[in-house]
């Protein structure tokens, strides 16, 4: 089984959403609203976004989303437990 998903071919963030053109033309967007990290980041920072096969990256925010999460819902909003 690969533990690939549809990668990012782009990202960017305006009013308030990161939007994700991913290689199978699929184009997605989510809110930084709840994100810790990202809603607490300048437009800037928002803006640098560092892509992988597997997510995305905000270098200035320490912030990493994976794209099995995105696609699962998940944007980073839940809060991190301790292990």
């Amino acid at each position: 089984m690969s533990t690939l998903v549809d990668s990012p071919v782009s990202a960017s963030y305006r009013d308030g959403k990161v939007r994700v053109i991913l290689a199978s033309g699929l184009e997605l967007a989510f809110p930084v609203a709840g994100n810790p990290r990202l809603e607490g980041g300048t437009e800037a920072a928002l803006e640098r976004i560092e892509l992988s096969p597997f997510g995305l990256h905000w270098p200035e925010l320490d912030e990493d989303l994976s794209m099995r999460g995105i696609l699962a819902g998940d944007f980073g909003q839940r809060p991190h437990r301790a292990a």
